[in-house]
């Protein structure tokens, strides 16, 4: 275990105890019974209600006693608009257009279950010498403002919880006395699942200073990538008709909610739900373009078959922020919306443990000495890598030929065509025999395993001809192979830290839910054509004329196992997820020019 340490401020007589760190890691030497606890209302920058006051946000602490004393410690932040719960709101009815007959069908919207995910940073954290903060998003439980899903205003909100952290804003206690951190190192890590996460991304993005470290756990690095795709109207899997208005007014908890109907209305007008484009309300919610200002490491983690938040939004930030060399690590599993806390518990909450204790009390432990990528190739198998994408992958083109998808161009000139169906899911498609209502590729039998890592792109020469101005490639792993698609609890209970009345330390296991099917989606793309040249602006196709789309999919790493096919099936309308127009368009595709390129990883070419 190595030689005890002992780190603290200079001791007074009465204060000797202090944060021992013992084998790379500190130790739970504090007493979580004895905490302190207290709420603070830190002011930001903004006044988003328009009162004519700078919003404030409320956040509750939870430290070592000793901190009262000379010790300070550094704190490990988790913001959260959901921390008063969520209101039931219905999502928009227009997710069929054209079809009078459907347009009195709601899409039910998120529960709290599907949201929420329970803490248990207090009782690990707090006796091995951290404070640990959870703060409301602006306009949600005790926080003042409203909310804007993903708005600039979340932003700051966030940060000024960092900025008081760190000494630059001002606090006030529950008497409206001035509260200041005093116990506060300057030094602080925030971390959070889906939204929760998401709140990290934003904050770290504006390179404020004192934030050290971020762990976003299934979150999203752009909202237009949330709520949209290529220039189309793209749900959330699972919440089709949601949108920024809906979530925005399912997070409004705040008091006297009716102060920001004006701001609700205003979500519901500038996300335009008709044309999909990208536009300043979208760049406003896009941490992309500001990569460069981060400053805190990331170790980013995200489920390889979470559709809530997709898979691009982790392959995206990943790249941003290697291109700016900011310090990380990734976990990749093969679950789904959720985190690897609830079937990986082990090994995750040693290495957040020493995530944390490298970055936050600078404890040399060797964690960023270890490969960068850590990642589940298929359930409860896994590898770890230099970096990810897995080094050596490499693109290998595919080509839509007659009946089969092959290295080599083939059928040059022909064309296959397909009618839209919006009534069926892709899942429904896929298992079509008759192809009527899309087209589908196949490799003939893998000799070996094949292994993508990365992002797949395509390029298809086709023409559309009536409503839907979708397309959709869906990337299939045919055969007997297991799919993973949830978690489900095993009835085993482990403790984390004290188990003290308030705060819950003892939580069930989960392992991934499994089953056997005769085919996976692998990954997915969509594309609104009228967007083939910007997803700044639409504009209209020529019926049946023909032109060559480029889009990519989502970013996977998946293992085809020999015997496998590989499959590219071509839809319009993905029922889930895109607006469904009326039924009817006709597809035409150019064979053997149109093409899918899979990054593959070294000896997997095909």
């Amino acid at each position: 275990m190595g030689t005890a340490l002992v780190v603290a401020a200079p001791a007074t007589p009465a204060q000797a105890a202090g944060v021992v760190i013992s084998g790379g890691v500190t130790q739970p030497v504090f007493d979580y019974a004895q905490a302190i606890r207290e709420r603070v209302f830190i002011e930001t920058e903004v006044d988003s209600d328009f009162d004519g006051r700078r919003d404030r946000v409320e956040a509750r602490i939870i430290r070592p006693k000793e901190t009262e004393g000379r010790l300070k410690v550094p704190t490990i932040f988790e913001p959260s608009p959901y921390w008063a719960g969520i209101h039931n709101v219905p999502n928009h009815d227009d997710i069929d257009r054209d079809d009078p007959g459907a347009s009195a069908r709601r899409s039910s919207t998120r529960s709290e279950e599907d949201i929420l995910f329970y803490g248990y940073l207090d009782n690990y954290f707090v006796p091995r010498g951290y404070a640990v903060v959870v703060a409301d998003s602006v306009g949600s439980g005790g926080s003042d403002g409203c909310p804007t899903s993903g708005g600039r205003n979340e932003t700051l909100g966030m940060k000024a919880v960092v900025d008081w952290l760190t000494g630059r804003a001002r606090g006030f206690d529950e008497d409206g006395r001035p509260a200041a951190a005093r116990w506060s190192s300057g030094r602080v890590g925030m971390t959070g699942a889906s939204y929760n996460g998401t709140l990290p991304n934003a904050v770290a993005s504006t390179g404020v200073r004192g934030l050290t470290t971020i762990v976003p756990i299934a979150a999203i690095s752009s909202w237009y990538d949330y709520y949209r795709a290529n220039g189309g109207v793209v749900a959330p899997g699972g919440f089709q008709g949601e949108d920024t208005d809906i979530l925005a007014k399912a997070v409004l908890t705040r008091q006297n909610p009716e102060v920001c109907a004006g701001v609700m209305a205003d979500l519901e007008r500038e996300q335009d739900r008709e044309t999909g484009d990208y536009s300043r309300f979208w760049r406003e919610r896009d941490y992309l373009p500001d990569a460069h200002k981060v400053k805190a490491s990331v170790l980013l983690v995200h489920g390889l078959n979470d559709w809530n938040v997709k898979t691009q939004h982790f392959g995206q930030w990943w790249d941003a922020l290697a291109a700016n060399g900011v310090p990380r690590k990734i976990w990749l599993h093969q679950g789904g919306h959720t985190t690897p806390f609830y079937f990986r518990r082990a090994e995750w909450v040693e290495t957040l443990h020493r995530w944390f204790d490298y970055w936050l009390y600078r404890v040399r432990n060797g964690v960023m000495s270890e490969p960068m990528a850590d990642v589940e190739l298929v359930p409860n198998q896994w590898q770890t890598y230099r970096t990810w994408p897995v080094p050596g992958s490499k693109p290998a083109s595919y080509f839509l030929g007659p009946d089969a998808l092959t290295r080599k161009p083939a059928g040059i000139g022909q064309a296959a065509t397909f009618v839209d169906a919006p009534s069926r899911t892709a899942e429904e498609l896929v298992e079509d025999p008759s192809g009527t209502n899309r087209l589908a590729f196949l490799t003939e039998p893998l000799a070996a395993p094949l292994h993508l890592s990365g992002t797949p792109e395509l390029s298809v020469r086709a023409g559309l001809d009536g409503r839907s101005p979708y397309l959709t490639a869906l990337l299939v792993d045919f055969g007997d192979g297991e799919r993973v698609f949830g978690s489900r609890p095993t009835g085993e209970v482990d403790c984390l830290g004290p188990s003290i009345p308030g705060d819950p330390g003892c939580f069930e296991r989960y392992v991934h839910n499994t089953a056997v099917t005769p085919y996976q989606i692998v990954s997915r793309g969509w594309l609104d054509v009228r967007n083939r040249k910007s997803i700044w602006r639409s504009e209209p196709i020529t019926p049946g004329k023909q032109y060559t789309f480029e889009w990519g999919m989502q970013p996977q790493d998946h293992v085809f196992p020999a015997g496998h096919r590989l499959g590219i099936v071509l839809i319009s309308t993905d029922r889930d997820y895109t607006l469904r127009y009326r039924a009817g368009t006709e597809v035409d595709v150019t064979l053997g020019v149109s093409r899918v390129t899979l990054p593959l990883a070294r000896g997997g070419a095909g």
